[in-house]
């Protein structure tokens, strides 16, 4: 009998699939790698509650380590994550304690609730951190006293992840998942992807899936392969 003679679905071998299995990366801040793309923000972090304003926005482009920074200060102030929309209770956390607030310029925000935010912050001794990827100065903010009280904000950019934090970065991912990655391997890639955190942690997701999946190590040609989808992914979300 051949194998299509077989009763029930058949899959060959090199296309069946893994399991799922759960890769969480650790977000603690003995996990953080620190290079100079980030260190005016992890500074900032660590001088927490020493800070020179009691609001601190972090900007920086997606996939650059905002959300890891922000898991750190609000694990370490016990923050509170709000969203100052109308008729929420975020100026009322804000009384209370720290409050984080994300993706400030993504997700938008009701301008008289952040303004009663920050003020409630100023009044009580709490703080505010903010993460955004646009500087305050490009937010569509038309309240005047919200715009004030922005500009006295202290804002921290961080920058493009570099070729040295983006290795670092691999290396990690890697090893999270208990996978030792040649350095030539992992320079073959950095010199090919995209400058960002969250496209390292595609990549190294769709690697060691796709590895699994064929019952293969990754190589540079496996590499080489989920880098030519990335970016032909990316192409097309340019076109469309």
């Amino acid at each position: 009998m051949n194998e299509n003679d077989k009763p029930g679905p058949f899959r060959p071998k090199a296309e069946q699939l893994p399991l799922a299995f759960s890769h969480s990366s650790a977000t603690g801040r003995d996990d953080l790698l620190v290079a100079a793309p980030l260190d005016a923000a992890v500074s900032i972090v660590d001088e927490w509650p020493k800070w020179p304003s009691p609001v601190v926005i972090l900007a920086g482009p997606p996939g650059s380590g905002k959300s890891h920074l922000a898991a750190i200060w609000r694990n370490t102030s016990g923050a509170v994550e709000i969203k100052p929309e109308k008729g929420s209770d975020a100026a009322r956390a804000a009384e209370q304690g720290s409050v984080l607030f994300e993706d400030a310029d993504r997700v938008g925000f009701d301008d008289t609730e952040l303004f009663h935010v920050i003020n409630s912050v100023r009044e009580n001794g709490t703080s505010l951190l903010i993460t955004t990827r646009q500087w305050p100065a490009a937010w569509p903010v038309t309240l005047p006293d919200l715009r004030s009280r922005l500009k006295a904000a202290t804002v921290v950019e961080i920058g493009e992840p570099d070729e040295d934090l983006l290795a670092q970065v691999l290396m990690k991912l890697f090893a999270d998942r208990q996978l030792y990655m040649d350095d030539k391997l992992v320079s073959y890639i950095v010199a090919r992807m995209e400058r960002s955190l969250d496209t390292a942690q595609i990549i190294v997701e769709r690697l060691d899936r796709l590895a699994l999946s064929r019952g293969t190590r990754i190589s540079r040609a496996l590499a080489a392969e989920v880098l030519n989808e990335l970016g032909a992914a990316s192409q097309d979300d340019c076109l469309s």
